[in-house]
């Protein structure tokens, strides 16, 4: 049986609008991504002091998990209006941890050849690894509440 989903382009536009002193200073960068025949968006509650998994990139697809080379946008916004949350990218031998305050969006274009990470010194010129798992961390220490984000994910 063939599939009748019909591939589309996904319109990614972020716009910074700001006026200074009576200057414009805007924005304004589109992405089209063609022939996205999937697409994966939920809220995920993460509880105060838990890691929750939101996405695998792996060669098999499973519940939550991507095909590594599909998944061409990715998308996560910290949907609290007062708590951050932390994501930790993680590959074969790294891991990053990134702090996205209240209302804010980490964006990500691929999951391959996506990142590296070193505890010390500097990266003169990066060696790129394919990111397999980007996990939640809920608001730290002292803090009660849950956090929402919201995640997306298109893939061709």
């Amino acid at each position: 049986m063939a599939s009748t989903i019909t591939s589309g382009t996904v319109t990614v536009k972020i716009t910074e609008t700001v006026s200074l002193n009576s200057t414009n200073y805007d924005s304004i960068n589109t992405l089209t991504i063609p022939n996205v025949n999937e697409i994966s968006q939920r809220i995920v509650t993460i509880p105060p002091q838990t890691i929750t998994e939101l996405f695998k990139f792996a060669t098999t697809i499973a519940p939550g998990q991507f095909l590594k080379t599909t998944a061409q946008y990715l998308r996560i916004t910290n949907k609290d209006d007062t708590n951050p949350v932390a994501l930790n990218i993680k590959s074969t031998t790294s891991n990053t941890w990134v702090r996205v305050p209240a209302g804010r969006s980490f964006i990500l274009g691929s999951s391959t050849a996506s990142m590296e990470s070193i505890a010390t010194g500097i990266v003169a010129v990066p060696t790129l690894e394919d990111i397999d798992v980007i996990s939640a961390y809920g608001p730290t220490a002292g803090e009660v509440n849950t956090v929402d984000v919201e995640c997306y994910v298109a893939l061709t």
